[in-house]
């Protein structure tokens, strides 16, 4: 080696060998550290050997609100039918090893590249998120360990043991052998365990019977049962989980191409489920909530005892109910489907949750819960914009004109235009009935549910004010798509959960309080420990005021008489109480909304796939009667509760006092009469204020003002507001 080389080397070695003997002695004390936990924990460890002879964890249990009613065991009595090796299906041993552990016929029981990411990504995530686990591990996880997460550093303990043990399992059974215990052992959901119980509790059959598809869905369960039960919210996820292991398969040579888009295809037809459900919507809404705050594992196997807020005696109505019109309703109206939910608007509680016709009926996705579904509301959405209007100061009496109008600005006045110069849709939205009843007050607007003046309301009260308050109310997705919601808003553009409307219409309900809405009283771990419990939450949402103005409208029979008639089914006598219903377009949902001081319910009617009911004015028809028997049962024997009065609304404004037709007087008295829209009287933001000195400011003014013109009987050349200068002599540019 020439003289200049080892000159190099050797500096190169002097600053080198500090760090690699530094790295030596790591390497050695992660060696003595390693072994040492080894021993530690391998001296308390249970023998491999009892793996078949796995316990029976703890059940969580769910109750009604009186703790006497239990409506479902997360866990139960566990269903366990051991079947030999030979007997397995190579359809389930290959979608578990794509599914689960590819490498498992190689590893030596653990997956060290597994670990190495897991451990970085729980570090990143600062929680126990990935488990990096192989066959080996989840078998011991499951029967000789538990699988109670925690903490990180608590949980520490625990992954060491189990890798301890993974290794002492590896080294006393074949690969075959441990497979065979982990296929029998491993829990599907539902109570069953092992794969023999599980294809018997899904699908009806003898797991040696079991299709590509079925089995890729069983590896899917076994993944999170609770979360991707077939009988839960989450079944779309579930197939599509399934269709990746398909895929897994494929690419791992079990499967051929064909065979992958063969099952792809099939159609999986799950057994009616043999677990006690009471309340069953419902109690899966639990199921999924104790999930995401515990995790799967506590949940399924941790004895928590779980106190809901359910009303077992009005769940059983609202059951009752929804079969009853749920079957009229789909003779008469093609209406398959329905939902009801029930809640007390001074606690927030909900009493009683009804998510389909028929929950078991998982052919017809029966097993939907369209209470937590996205749906538009129709006309139901209307009181949000009214209650933004009152905010503002406009007082029920407020004149508006139910006449065909053109609400985008750059089309013609005639309502007659389908198409701007820019592209751009019209806007001249007409009454379900296609009639037009000229001047009416909000008042009568709302209780008539006119879609026409309610456009104006929406304009007046603004769109993110009125959006603003429905979020403050308790509706929960208004915001992802709030920049593309327009005029159409409040006649039902947008999509809301029946639960938060029984939310929002329940702030009405309670003087403008807000309860946060709850279906938890308590919850208590095996040991008795409280983990959370009920404690009221309640803010003002809406002011006094506006919240018994709004109550005042939506219980005056009166005002809704000329559409509905005096007796519909939103009519109690003797007894107060506000109602609204909706109707989307081509009758495609179907909703009634109402409530006392002391109940709220709502009810939806229609079909999951959307398709249209042949009712007209499904709100009414469809959802109508079932909400008036239930509202009727539910309250039979209470004393009729009155809403508070709201303040009398004192305005001088010719159009807010409830006057449209104005008459003035020269000074040599002739008496001339005018009528004009009410944007000729106020700014829409401050109707309070000073009048306008220039109506065409305002956008909309031309074709509202064009629309009384032309059908009012009065026309008129737009003349000054009274108290205002003149109006220049031409229209100026908005």
């Amino acid at each position: 080696m020439k003289p200049a080389v080892k000159k190099v080397a050797k500096r190169f070695w002097n600053k080198a060998r500090p760090i690699l003997l530094f790295a030596s002695l790591l390497l050695a004390l992660g060696v003595v550290l390693l072994v040492s936990a080894f021993f530690y924990f391998a001296k308390d460890l249970p023998d491999p050997s009892s793996i078949i002879a796995r316990r029976v964890s703890e059940s969580t249990k769910i109750f009604d609100r009186t703790g006497q009613t239990t409506l479902y065991s997360i866990h139960g009595e566990e269903r366990r039918t051991v079947i030999p090796w030979q007997e397995i299906p190579n359809s389930i041993k290959w979608a578990t090893l794509a599914g689960e552990d590819a490498n498992f016929y190689q590893h030596p029981g653990l997956d060290y590249r597994g670990i190495i990411r897991a451990f970085f990504e729980n570090i990143t995530n600062l929680e126990i998120a990935q488990g990096g686990s192989t066959i080996t591990q989840q078998l011991v996880k499951n029967a000789l360990l538990g699988d109670r997460r925690q903490s990180f550093f608590s949980v520490t303990s625990r992954k060491i043991k189990e890798a301890v043990m993974s290794l002492e399992v590896e080294r006393r059974f074949s690969k075959d052998e441990i497979f065979w215990m982990y296929l029998n052992q491993i829990p599907y959901g539902s109570n069953a365990y092992g794969i023999e119980s599980a294809s018997q509790t899904f699908f009806g059959k003898p797991a040696n019977q079991l299709t590509y598809a079925q089995s890729a869905f069983l590896v899917v369960l076994a993944k999170a049962n609770t979360f991707y039960s077939p009988y839960g919210d989450h079944l779309d996820d579930a197939l599509a989980r399934k269709n990746h292991v398909l895929g897994s398969m494929r690419d791992l040579g079990y499967i051929t191409q064909e065979e992958y888009e063969s099952a792809k295809q099939e159609e999986l037809v799950f057994k009616t489920p043999r677990e006690a459900i009471v309340a069953p919507h419902f109690v899966m809404m639990v199921r999924d909530y104790l999930i995401k705050r515990y995790g799967e594992e506590l949940v399924t196997n941790g004895g928590l005892q779980v106190y809901t807020t359910l009303d077992t005696s009005r769940q059983k109505l609202a059951e009752e109910l929804v079969v009853k019109y749920g079957d009229i309703n789909a003779q008469r109206y093609k209406a398959n489907n329905a939902a009801m939910v029930a809640g007390d608007p001074r606690t927030g509680q909900i009493l009683a949750m009804v998510g389909s016709r028929d929950y078991f009926d998982i052919a017809n996705q029966g097993n939907f819960n369209v209470a937590i579904a996205r749906r538009q509301p129709g006309s139901a959405f209307k009181p949000f914009a009214y209650s933004a209007a009152f905010e503002l100061g406009y007082p029920d009496s407020t004149v508006l004109f139910d006449y065909p109008i053109e609400f985008n600005p750059n089309c013609s006045p005639s309502a007659a235009q389908s198409k701007d110069q820019y592209g751009l849709n019209c806007y001249h939205p007409r009454n379900y009935d296609g009639r037009y009843r000229g001047p009416v007050t909000m008042r009568q607007a709302l209780g008539q549910s006119l879609n026409v003046p309610s456009v104006q309301v929406l304009y007046l009260a603004g769109i993110d004010r009125t959006i603003e308050l429905a979020e403050r109310l308790g509706i929960s997705t208004l915001e992802e798509n709030r920049k593309n919601f327009g005029l159409s808003l409040v006649l039902g553009g947008a999509e809301v959960k029946l639960t938060d409307m029984v939310a929002a219409y329940g702030v009405f309900a309670n003087d403008g309080i807000r309860a946060e809405q709850t279906f938890i009283l308590k919850i208590e771990d095996a040991n008795g420990n409280i983990l959370e419990e009920y404690k009221p939450k309640e803010e003002r949402a809406l002011d006094q005021q506006v919240a018994r103005l709004l109550n005042s409208v939506l219980s005056d029979n009166q005002a809704r008489t000329p559409i509905f008639g005096p007796n519909s089914s939103l009519y109690f006598p003797g007894r107060a109480v506000a109602a609204k219903t909706g109707t989307t377009q081509s009758n495609r949902d179907g909703w009634t909304m109402g409530y006392t001081p002391s109940l709220v319910v709502g009810v939806w009617s229609g079909n999951n796939d959307n398709t249209p009911m042949t009712a007209a004015g499904a709100g009414i028809s469809a959802s109508g009667p079932m909400w008036h028997e239930f509202m009727q049962r539910a309250l039979a024997g209470q004393p009729a509760e009155n809403f508070p009065e709201p303040n009398p609304v004192l305005v001088d404004k010719i159009m807010l006092n409830g006057a449209y037709i104005y008459e003035s007087t020269d000074s040599s008295g002739n008496t001339t009469s005018a009528v004009h829209s009410i944007l000729y009287y106020v700014y829409r933001d401050n109707p309070l204020g000073e009048l306008p000195t220039n109506p065409f400011i305002d956008p909309q003014f031309k074709n509202w003002e064009a629309a009384v013109q032309l059908h009012s009987g009065l026309a008129t050349t737009p003349t000054p507001s009274p108290n205002t200068s003149p109006l220049p002599s031409s229209e100026p540019t908005p």
